[in-house]
């Protein structure tokens, strides 16, 4: 499958009848657009470069808490109206906050796109119209409720929250996670939020793709309609630095007794930032390690050593901060962490001195491979990625030649960001170990010499 994208409003197209083009409105709001007839649905996605990184210390999760509000009402749509109009349409919606930004998206049936584009209209305009102290107090109980049913009263449901915390040092724009702190979720006022909006939701702040079964003449002219009355803000203050040296200078470890089914090493590993060719090598790298049960750590601890029901090793991807390797390793019955972090540093160190071999390249790169062009074949996963290399790279171009990109990667340059970063003084360890009950919970932590 090819893509092709211009910067000047034409539409080059492919033997797959498939065209990508950029527009800008007077407001600053960017517009991609991507043609695909192939069904007779559309996704409209609308990204927004604000996430738990532009929050302050004190009013941390404001950005996941402004992702719920949104589906509060606005000036001319109501408490749930959104839901219930696309709902009613035959369509789905859904948002989402990480750190790096927060985005919206619906996939209608191709002749309700216009019905999208209008609801998201006419929130980014008049939401604060709507916003008042009891929608507050209602989206502020939920997030909560979702912080206990997804992080806090769930067997290793705090292990991202503590692991990016100690990869990332205090008062780092990364260091909270987007879900927020309790205390601070209760601090949020109704001033917060309306100050939140005001600065980061704003056209010249988004972008917005539409991809799918579209006319792009007639798509466009719509979001001119609804988008091009909103005013632009240019308030917003410059993201903190995030940057860091690329070796962490030292172990960070942290002991978690819970009530947790069985004993659990996990560990994040400080890897270059997204959009470099060397990321690009580090997800190569994690996914001959441990990207399913024939990577090189599901063979020596589950299969081999049976010291691992589960062993995996992942890419979180970020552009402002270094990304993470996250190693997740779930011990068997009666077997000691102790002999699996040895292990699994054999591994490294085996992997940095002698690189994949070759039938591991060319599975890690298929496998890499299909998981890019099964997201571009969706119209929903298509205008996603759009929207995140517009944002976060400011060229929807690249998510287009993102494939090819990973496909030039050599063995070597695999081997040698492992070599550089899969060490032990470059990564923060989580180690869970069971109790009877989370009464008993006790944490226990430790550094050794890092220097972040």
């Amino acid at each position: 499958m090819g893509l092709t994208a211009t910067s000047d409003g034409t539409q080059p197209q492919d033997s797959d009848g498939l065209t990508a083009t950029e527009h800008r409105l007077a407001n600053g709001l960017r517009v991609v657009l991507s043609q695909d007839h192939l069904t007779p649905v559309a996704s409209v996605c609308l990204w927004y470069d604000v996430g738990s990184r532009h929050e302050v210390k004190g009013r941390t999760g404001l950005a996941h808490l402004f992702e719920h509000l949104m589906f509060q009402g606005s000036a001319s749509v109501q408490g749930n109206g959104h839901f219930e109009l696309v709902q009613g349409a035959g369509g789905s919606l859904n948002g989402t906050t990480s750190f790096e930004r927060t985005n919206y998206f619906e996939t209608m049936p191709a002749h309700q796109v216009e019905l999208a584009l209008w609801l998201e209209a006419d929130r980014m305009g008049s939401l604060l119209t709507a916003l008042d102290e009891e929608s507050l107090e209602n989206q502020r109980d939920v997030v909560k409720n979702e912080r206990r049913q997804r992080y806090d009263n769930v067997p290793y449901g705090t292990a991202f929250e503590r692991l990016t915390a100690l990869a990332y040092p205090d008062g780092h724009p990364y260091h909270h996670t987007p879900i927020g702190s309790m205390a601070d979720l209760d601090a949020a006022s109704l001033e917060d939020a309306r100050a939140f909006f005001r600065t980061y939701y704003a056209p010249n702040n988004a972008v917005l793709a539409v991809v799918g079964d579209i006319d792009p003449e007639q798509t466009l002219a719509w979001v001119e309609k609804y988008f091009g009355t909103i005013p632009g803000h240019d308030g917003k203050p410059a993201p903190r630095d995030g940057s860091l040296p690329d070796v962490m200078g030292g172990q960070l470890r942290e002991v978690v007794a819970e009530d947790v089914p069985s004993r659990a090493l996990m560990a994040a590993y400080r890897l270059p930032h997204d959009g470099t060719r060397e990321s690009d090598a580090a997800d190569l790298a994690l996914t001959v390690l441990g990207g399913g049960e024939s990577s090189r750590l599901h063979n020596r601890l589950v299969r081999h050593d049976r010291s691992a029901v589960a062993a995996g090793f992942g890419l979180l991807r970020l552009a402002g901060a270094p990304s993470l390797g996250w190693l997740d390793v779930k011990a068997s019955s009666g077997a000691e962490l102790t002999d699996i972090e040895a292990a699994v540093d054999e591994e490294l160190a085996r992997f940095a001195a002698e690189g994949p071999t070759p039938q591991e390249m060319e599975r890690a790169q298929a496998q890499l491979e299909r998981e890019w062009l099964d997201r571009l074949a969706t119209v929903g996963g298509r205008a996603d990625e759009l929207c995140r290399f517009a944002v976060l790279y400011g060229d929807p171009q690249l998510a287009l030649s993102a494939v090819q990109r990973v496909l030039e990667i050599t063995p070597e340059e695999v081997r040698a960001v492992a070599a550089a970063r899969l060490r032990p003084d470059n990564r923060a360890v989580l180690v869970y170990e069971p109790t009877g009950s989370t009464d008993e919970a006790a944490d226990e932590t430790e550094q050794e010499g890092a220097d972040q």
